[in-house]
């Protein structure tokens, strides 16, 4: 740019003003272009999306985790668009209730998450978790990309030692992510007296918390 403003002063005029004035509004372009990337860099958060019985445990409980920068209750895994609590629930959409966890790497690695994942809830149930029945509430990972895939494949092998029974967990890529309604997000926080928190949810995080 300093070349191109010599070279311009150099000039006779009247072509020298135009020149100098393009030069310099050329100049003003780039110190607005250089700002406006440093001020608009992306963030280093990732995605993760797990499904392990009924979502509000979950949500619950990776809340709980720090590094853990927001929290979706939603459905994936299936064939329906844009599908509803009650059309899931009817083990008809192929969904499944998951949470997508947005976390900072730098705070809690995604291999974290798995462990966590592994103790909250039993992996070798097929298509239950507790009294909760059905598909939609099958263990499943779903990545989002071939790093994902194989640390959730490891992870799997390393927790198959904790159990007697088989892992049943699902790896899957994810191919669609549909939130679920608003009054199933922190369910736990928002609803801590209803029947499903206080016999379900709160002993499963005092026992996670305990260890």
């Amino acid at each position: 740019m300093a070349y191109v403003l010599a070279i311009v002063l150099d000039m006779k005029t009247p072509y020298r003003t135009n020149l100098l004035c393009l030069a310099l509004l050329s100049l003003v372009t780039l110190m607005n272009a250089s700002a406006e990337s440093k001020d608009h860099r992306p963030g280093n958060t990732q995605l993760a999306t797990l499904g392990g019985g009924c979502f509000w445990c979950l949500d619950a409980v990776f809340r709980t985790l720090p590094g853990v920068k927001t929290l979706t209750c939603g459905y994936a895994g299936g064939k329906t668009d844009h599908p509803t609590y009650e059309q899931v629930c009817t083990k008809t959409t192929g969904h499944a209730e998951v949470v997508q966890i947005e976390f900072d790497p730098a705070q809690v690695s995604y291999e974290k998450l798995l462990e966590l994942f592994w103790k909250m809830h039993d992996p070798t149930t097929l298509n239950r978790q507790g009294a909760d029945v059905g598909p939609q509430y099958r263990s499943a990972i779903f990545y989002h990309n071939e790093a994902q895939k194989l640390a959730a494949e490891k992870s799997k092998q390393q927790a198959q030692r904790r159990f007697s029974d088989p892992i049943v967990t699902e790896i899957a890529p994810l191919t669609k992510f549909w939130p679920a309604e608003d009054y199933h997000q922190d369910y736990f926080r928002k609803n801590p007296t209803a029947g499903y928190c206080r016999l379900v949810i709160k002993p499963k995080l005092d026992k996670l918390k305990a260890h």
